[in-house]
């Protein structure tokens, strides 16, 4: 019966705290899926309420789903999959708010470059340039690769053309090229290892192959190596799934002795590496030197990912991996599979906006623009949220990963959901885990649809909420 002990708080009626309690006890795992309920009267009498105030809190988690009621026998435990409902209502949220409505909104859960900063004089010019030059053939179908031009001014202007572009592969989006390689090489009851937390897109694509997920903690300079490797040496382990630059959801960058020694690892206990580089080029920090795992992959163990869409503009889904050698054949078949080809017209008009100086152009333009809105925002946290959370500061990307101090009792979805109600949106931090009990006091939170008077708004709100 002690773990149903409860210090009461005067402001907040007593079974709305009983139950609240009962839903962390259920959430946590310390009361199982299944196990009865103490009976009304020994826990009225244990925390000294009446028996009314019990039978409430009991109805109140019937209707939540955390407990129901079996006539004769009494009220049992429910365990409820949290992340389910959480992330059907976080995305019901982009379906129902129309852009009427979205101007009402503090967005600090999308994380792609504001339309308005986009050039699109530019890509106006590109696309004209291409259906002139290519006529209907800009329409027609690619090669699986994708198109010749655009791959090689990937390998010209990327990779100094140390990547041959007959290993490059076009894809529609980071999100689509994680699917492909899972396909390829990860089957049912693999072993895999992801940084914990990671990117709730590559967990849910791992999940669904059903593959055996390991998870090592994030710190400083990446994972932790010592766990990594204790996990190695037990396991056969297929892949792991990395971001090295500003890392989803933490902002974490991977030092280069680390990555030298997970290349080494993944050689010597013959893995591959799925790095997903997803926001290197956004950096405000001028000490972060750029060199990704797979600059430095001598033994050909890298399958690097790069999306487009975050830096470019979302709706064109354009991104590229490249493939080892050995499973190359592996990938490109994957990717027939999965949809034969990207669009012929956006590879042709990415591959003049790259060749045409274009591109380098609108990096340099937006960083300078996000440098000013992450130093805004930084400022106004520490300012206005300083003593109820902690954070890093990443010195690049599009957001920030915030731990709610443990003095204070709400959760991320409690939060999730009080934030929804004032007009803030948010990113839970139960979905960058495994399991849905981690996570549960970590929130996200992005600039990049936020000018600085909205940055404002959304750190009162989140303040006056967490107070």
């Amino acid at each position: 019966m002690e773990k149903y002990k409860i210090c009461f708080r005067e402001e907040t009626p007593k079974y709305i705290q009983i139950a609240k309690n009962i839903k962390r006890l259920i959430d946590v795992g310390e009361i199982i899926d299944g196990e009865k309920l103490p009976p009304i009267r020994k826990l009225s009498v244990f925390l000294g309420v009446n028996n009314d105030t019990i039978v409430n809190v009991y109805k109140k988690l019937q209707g939540e789903g955390y407990a129901f009621l079996k006539m004769g026998s009494g009220t049992y435990a429910k365990k409820r999959d949290i992340n389910k409902k959480i992330l059907r209502d976080y995305s019901n949220i982009f379906k129902q708010i129309t852009k009427e409505k979205y101007n009402e909104y503090v967005d600090f859960a999308e994380e792609n470059p504001c339309a308005e900063f986009f050039p699109v004089n530019n890509f106006k010019k590109v696309i004209n340039e291409v259906l002139d030059r290519d006529g209907v053939d800009a329409l027609s179908y690619e090669e699986t690769l994708g198109y010749r031009g655009l791959r090689n001014n990937i390998s010209k202007y990327f990779w100094n053309e140390k990547i041959d572009s007959d290993r490059i592969l076009i894809v529609s989006g980071a999100q689509q090229g994680i699917d492909i390689v899972s396909k390829a090489i990860v089957n049912v009851n693999d072993n895999i290892i992801v940084e914990k937390p990671t990117y709730s897109g590559a967990l849910s694509i791992f999940k669904w192959r059903r593959a055996n997920i390991f998870e090592v903690d994030m710190e400083n300079g990446g994972i932790n190596i010592e766990n990594f490797e204790k996990i190695l040496k037990k396991n056969n382990i297929k892949c792991f799934y990395t971001m090295s630059y500003f890392q989803n959801p933490t902002g974490l960058s991977y030092s280069y002795e680390k990555k030298k020694k997970i290349i080494e690892l993944a050689n010597k206990y013959d893995f591959y590496i799925i790095e997903d580089d997803y926001l290197s080029e956004i950096k405000y920090d001028k000490n972060i030197d750029y060199i990704s795992f797979k600059a430095i992959d001598q033994w050909d163990r890298v399958i690097y990912i790069k999306s487009f869409s975050k830096i470019f503009l979302p709706g064109i889904r354009i991104g590229y991996l490249v493939m080892p050698s050995k499973i190359k054949d592996h990938i490109e078949n994957s990717k027939i599979n999965t949809d034969i080809s990207t669009s012929s017209l956006m590879q042709r008009a990415l591959d003049l906006y790259i060749k045409n100086g274009y591109w380098k152009n609108y990096i340099s333009e937006i960083n300078n623009i996000y440098k000013r809105r992450y130093e805004f925002m930084v400022n106004t946290l520490l300012s206005g949220l300083g003593n109820k959370v902690q954070f890093i500061r990443p010195g690049g990307g599009f957001s920030l990963y915030l731990k709610i101090e443990d003095f204070i009792e709400k959760n991320c979805i409690d939060l999730f959901y009080e934030c929804k109600e004032n007009k803030v949106l948010i990113t839970p931090g139960v979905f960058f885990y495994k399991n849905s009990i981690c996570g549960r006091k970590y929130f996200k939170i992005g600039f990049s649809k936020t000018d600085e008077e909205r940055i404002k708004k959304g750190i009162e709100i989140i303040n006056s909420i967490l107070k």
